[in-house]
C-alpha cells in the first residue's frame, strides 16, 4: 500500500529514539499519520515545521497501518513564525483540523481553503484574519454543521439580518429577532460575504463560528473547543 501527495504538516511528536510521528492534511488522503524514520534529528527539525508543505510518500504493509512517509520539503511558510499574531492563527488552523476531521477522510475544497489561508500568513497580508473566519465558516459546512444564512429564519426576508439563531445556525433580521435579540448570536457584515471587515466585527464572527465548533467538537470527540483557537481570539481581540 503507497501512494505519494503533497501535503500540509499539522503536528509532530517523537516516537522512540530517532523517529518522530507526523500528522499531514492531504488533498486526497485528508488528514494522515505516519512515521518518520530519523524525523526526529537535528536536519530534519527545519523541515518539520507545522504550515510547511511538504512531498509525501507514504507506505505501509497493510492499508490500516499507519504506516511509514518519505518527506521532501516543498514550502517552509517559515515568515510565520516571525508574526504573533499568524503564528496564533496557524496553530489553531492545525489544531482544528487535528480535532475535527476523520482520518483519512478527503476533503479537497477545505484543504484548497487552508493552503491559502496558511500562504496568506506567509505573504504577511494584513486581511488574513477575515480570510480565517471564513475558513472556519468552510470547515463548518464541510462537516455538515454549515450556516444557513440567505434569509431570515422568521420573516423569510434577506434584508436587515444581524443576527444567528445559536440553535439551528439560520439567520435572523432585526425585525424578527423582537424581544429575543439578546439571546441570539452576532451576524457581523463580514459573515455574510461583505468586506472589508473591522477587527471588532471579525470577532463578533468567530464568536458566531466558536459556538458551532464547541458544538461540532462536542458531538464528534465530547471535547473544548482547541487552546490554540481561543488564543487566537484573545489575540484578535486585543486589536479592537
Amino acid at each position: 500500500m503507497d501512494w505519494r501527495e503533497e501535503g500540509i504538516l499539522l503536528a509532530v511528536r517523537p516516537h522512540g529514539e530517532h523517529a518522530a510521528i507526523i500528522e499531514v492534511f492531504t488533498r486526497d488522503h485528508g488528514r494522515h499519520a505516519g512515521v518518520v524514520r530519523g524525523g526526529a534529528a537535528r536536519r530534519m527539525a527545519p523541515i518539520l515545521q507545522p504550515g510547511a508543505e511538504l512531498d509525501l510518500a507514504w507506505r505501509a504493509r497493510l492499508e490500516d497501518h499507519i504506516g511509514t512517509f518519505e518527506v521532501e520539503p516543498v514550502r517552509s511558510r517559515s515568515a510565520i513564525l516571525s508574526d504573533a499574531d499568524a503564528l496564533a492563527g496557524l496553530g489553531a488552523v492545525c489544531a482544528l483540523v487535528i480535532r475535527s476531521l476523520p482520518e483519512r477522510d478527503p476533503h479537497p475544497q477545505l484543504h484548497a481553503a487552508t493552503r491559502a489561508l496558511l500562504d496568506a500568513m506567509a505573504a504577511g497580508a494584513g486581511d488574513w484574519p477575515l480570510a480565517y473566519l471564513r475558513w472556519e465558516l468552510g470547515l463548518l459546512e464541510d462537516l455538515g454543521y454549515g450556516l444557513d444564512l440567505s434569509a431570515c429564519a422568521v420573516t423569510g426576508s434577506a434584508e436587515g439580518l444581524c443576527y444567528v439563531s445559536p440553535r439551528t445556525g439560520r439567520a435572523v433580521s432585526r425585525a424578527g429577532a423582537g424581544d429575543w435579540a439578546d439571546r441570539l448570536l452576532p451576524l457581523p457584515p463580514c459573515l455574510l460575504g461583505q468586506g472589508p471587515a473591522t477587527a471588532e466585527e471579525i470577532v463578533a464572527g468567530l464568536t458566531t463560528t466558536g459556538h458551532f465548533l464547541a458544538r461540532l467538537a462536542a458531538d464528534l470527540a465530547d471535547r473544548p473547543l482547541p487552546e490554540a483557537r481561543n488564543r487566537l481570539v484573545a489575540r484578535l481581540s486585543r486589536r479592537i
